[in-house]
């Protein structure tokens, strides 16, 4: 028989599985993305919310008063031209005779003031429907000024006859139904009373006008005054319609946003509120003092404005939006922070376990949610990070069993959620620190990972 060669012996001991740290940090990356669901789930609710909070805002001011833009005073002034054609007719014979005709044109001229003046005082008040809370405005306003009609007369070759019967003023305001109070128009001492509509719908769409029923043919410069008070919200603004307009507004509130094609000269913000000043030439705009409705010239008077707008620095949801924004880096360095125990402990927590923390950092958005919309952004935050941070680190504590681990888990959970709520708050400097801390968590990522086995 031939010979059998001998089975070589088994080994000793088996071989020792190697240790896949890599794969481990891979599935906890891969949970960490699995994780962004919920968050993006607790953003879609925030969304929601937002649209609830604007569509409240939208029926809040279209029954207080939408966002003004007052546009005058503008002096309408019907007049006949007077023509007289002179024409020289040749007859069948030959006999030339001059023949003299007279033409009168109905015209009608719109005209701007020489000199308005505008002070307003501006005062916020809140509104509620529900839970939610809208920022508004009562205005009261003074507008005067003089007109001065001699550039009719200076037009063109002609005499013109003014009807001062059917003259009036006209001025442009958005929602004419925020009206509060308004005071008879004073027109050089005189007082006329306010009728609606502007009677010039193509040139102001929505306003009031005051009928002129007095003969001012010997004068041709008219002072006129008119105080108003009306309702609004979002912002004011004001049509520089002089040859020369002064604008002065003050109010109470303390964050301004000056809106529109012309910027303060002057402004003041304190604790006590604002006070902004415009001083602007008719040069600042693209349409003249005086011009005829009948040669259909189409001029925007609305194209250049001044004014303010009642800017809330960070709306609520704003801010739990910007949150939400941040909750995948937040996430990713929390399961950081546990890979880290794992590796200096030498105890694996389980994949629920992983789930179970970053749920709860979910959570926290949906609880400061709905907190704030009843206390307030800073008391929700401070509630509804405390019960997250807390929350986390009982669990922690239950599973590490370590003390001194679940200390450290508590402090870098208050630090985080503390860095958050000053990346909220400083807006201007929200990216340069959302870039600082993007560097040190992949500073922190550098050394938790710098003794990782080196692949065969």
């Amino acid at each position: 028989m031939p010979e059998l060669l001998p089975l070589p012996s088994p080994p000793s001991h088996p071989p020792t599985p190697p240790s896949l740290p890599g794969l481990r940090i891979l599935a906890i990356a891969l949970l960490g993305l699995l994780m962004l669901i919920p968050l993006f789930m607790a953003g879609k609710v925030v969304e929601e919310r937002s649209a609830y909070y604007n569509n409240a805002l939208r029926n809040i001011a279209n029954a207080w008063g939408t966002r003004q833009t007052i546009t005058g005073p503008i002096l309408v002034l019907p007049y006949v031209e007077h023509f007289t054609s002179v024409d020289t007719l040749t007859d069948e014979n030959g006999e030339s005779r001059v023949v003299s005709k007279d033409i009168y044109n109905d015209r009608t001229a719109i005209l701007l003031p020489e000199k308005l003046e505008i002070r307003t005082d501006l005062k916020q008040e809140h509104r509620q429907r529900g839970i939610y809370d809208a920022l508004v405005y009562t205005a009261n306003i003074s507008l005067s000024g003089t007109f001065n009609h001699e550039a009719i007369s200076n037009a063109n070759a002609g005499e013109r006859r003014i009807l001062w019967d059917k003259a009036f003023i006209t001025i442009g305001l958005d929602d004419t139904r925020a009206i509060n109070t308004a005071s008879s128009f004073s027109w050089n001492n005189a007082r006329i009373g306010l009728e609606p509509g502007s009677r010039i719908s193509t040139l102001l769409p929505t306003g009031f006008h005051i009928p002129l029923p007095v003969s001012n043919e010997s004068n041709t410069s008219n002072d006129f005054k008119l105080t108003l008070s009306l309702r609004g919200s979002d912002s004011l603004f004001f049509a520089p319609l002089g040859e020369n307009t002064s604008i002065r507004m003050t109010s109470p509130w303390t964050h301004p946003s000056f809106q529109g094609e012309l910027l303060p000269d002057k402004h003041e913000t304190t604790e006590q509120g604002f006070h902004a000043e415009w001083d602007i030439p008719h040069l600042a705009r693209n349409y003249p003092q005086f011009w005829v409705l009948e040669d259909k010239q189409e001029y925007d008077l609305r194209k250049v404005t001044a004014g303010v707008s009642l800017y809330e620095p960070v709306s609520l949801y704003a801010r739990i939006s910007r949150a939400v924004k941040y909750g995948a880096l937040f996430i990713g360095l929390t399961f950081l922070v546990l890979l880290m125990f794992e590796l200096s402990l030498k105890q694996r927590l389980h994949v629920l376990q992983y789930t179970l923390v970053g749920v709860a950092l979910s959570l926290f958005y949906l609880i400061l949610l709905a907190l704030a919309e009843h206390l307030g952004f800073v008391y929700a935050y401070l509630a509804a990070s405390a019960t997250t941070i807390f929350s986390i680190t009982l669990y922690m504590a239950a599973i590490l069993r370590n003390s001194r681990h679940t200390l450290g888990m508590l402090l870098i959970l208050a630090a985080l959620y503390g860095l958050l709520y000053l990346l909220l708050q400083t807006e201007d400097y929200a990216l340069l620190a959302g870039a600082a801390l993007l560097l040190l968590a992949t500073g922190i990522t550098m050394y938790v990972t710098r003794h990782l086995p080196q692949p065969d």
